[in-house]
């Protein structure tokens, strides 16, 4: 394989025998190969085991597992989309193919648009923009297809202030790049590759991470149909298409099925239905002061973000990773117990055990400590009474000196007395 691999476009799927992800991918990507060998597809596939071949996966820059690559010559595109046999497949084709795919007719580019949601188009010929387009699209044929037409194939109802032009079609509309407003092409084009109202699950919101942009959610129960999560949703969907012109360089639009995700990012918990805009280069997030009734709510309050004076919760500062740290502690040992009890006793119960033992032998090696203290301090003290007033005997002795002095002065009196006398 890594003598031959140039000679053909490989995508291979880099495994560990012992990831349960690797082995959750494994049968749809037996179907990803069944089907790409039966449409007649190019790109042969294949999976590699990462960990007996790791100077292989080091060399394709193999960091985690499952890693999925398409090769192609001297180039490795990660996959970074969802794991389904469709998307595999799609990105497998987009990456294969052409890096700009010319659009020769109408009827061609009526067909194009039909079959892709999102697509960027490069009108006129050669020219500095043409090569710009050409190196991003090289970096971000991962995400999105690139074509290039000729003016006369252009659609009747698409206006060009100017040519050369690089185009986007999507929401059933086009917008035309604007370098004075839009900026730099590359951040333009990475910006413009979602749609302007998106179903946001977790791996789309880690995807939106990279346009820069604040992602205003309506967070909902899709089996609920009620007036409430309809509304809200309806809401979102049209500030995202009549607003488009004021709101799309700054935020992206789009609905979430359930509140588990999101209580888990923004470690809260918030009832649906409900608003929240996050801001995921620094993990703030706003929640409307009052209740989103209409569209003009939803604007009022976008407007407020923008100027600066809607509150903004959560952060990446000191306080915020500290609590984060103690979030997930918490998630982590909740979950291990609900899933298996007996498991989490071992896992827990263990260190903490063997931590009180340690510190009840710290405690008593500390009071067995005070009492050898205190009984010696205590032997100090009446071996100090001992010398100060000497021993028992003696004293008795002195005591009994005492006693025979006074007895000879009262005989040395006596005879005085009696001398005198006579």
């Amino acid at each position: 394989f890594k003598e031959n691999r140039k000679d053909d476009i490989w995508l291979v799927d880099f495994y560990a025998p012992w990831c349960g992800h690797c082995k959750k991918l494994e049968p749809v990507w037996n179907e990803v190969g069944i089907e790409m060998r039966n449409m007649g597809s190019p790109v042969k596939v294949g999976k590699m085991d990462a960990t007996s071949f790791s100077s292989i996966a080091s060399e394709f820059g193999v960091r985690g597992y499952p890693t999925i690559k398409l090769l192609k010559g001297d180039l490795a595109y990660n996959y970074r989309g969802p794991r389904t046999k469709d998307d595999i497949i799609e990105f497998a084709n987009r990456v294969a193919g052409p890096l700009i795919r010319p659009l020769p007719s109408q009827h061609m580019f009526e067909h194009v648009q039909k079959r892709h949601r999102v697509l960027f188009v490069y009108v006129g010929g050669e020219s500095p923009l043409k090569e710009k387009y050409i190196e991003v699209a090289s970096e971000l044929i991962v995400y999105t297809y690139f074509f290039s037409a000729s003016e006369d194939v252009v659609p009747e109802y698409v206006t060009l202030p100017e040519l050369p032009a690089v185009m986007v079609f999507k929401d059933g509309t086009y917008f035309v790049y604007d370098e004075y407003e839009d900026g730099d092409l590359s951040s333009w084009i990475n910006r413009e590759r979602f749609q302007g109202y998106l179903h946001v699950d977790g791996f789309t919101l880690y995807e939106l991470g990279d346009t820069g942009k604040l992602v205003a959610i309506a967070v909902i129960d899709d089996k609920n149909s009620s007036v409430e999560h309809t509304r809200l949703k309806s809401i979102i969907q049209e500030v995202a298409r009549d607003y488009r012109d004021h709101f799309h360089r700054d935020f992206q639009f789009g609905h979430m099925d359930g509140n588990d995700y999101i209580n888990s990012l923004l470690m809260d918990d918030l009832t649906i239905p409900t608003i929240v805009v996050l801001n995921t280069s620094n993990q703030q997030y706003f929640l409307p002061d009052r209740h989103i009734e209409s569209t003009e709510d939803m604007v009022q309050f976008i407007n407020n973000i923008l100027d600066g004076t809607a509150e903004a919760q959560g952060g990446d500062g000191l306080l915020q990773r500290i609590k984060r740290i103690i979030y997930d502690a918490k998630s982590t040992i909740v979950s291990v117990f609900k899933s298996s009890p007996l498991l989490g006793c071992f896992l827990f119960g263990l260190p903490l055990g063997v931590i009180s033992i340690m510190c009840y032998g710290i405690c008593t090696a500390d009071s067995e400590g005070e009492v050898f203290e205190h009984e010696g301090a205590k032997k100090e003290g009446g071996d100090r009474e001992l010398t100060d007033e000497g021993s028992e005997e003696e004293q008795e002795e002195e005591k009994n000196g005492k006693y025979t002095e006074l007895s000879d002065g009262e005989l040395k009196q006596k005879d005085i007395m009696e001398k005198k006398k006579d």
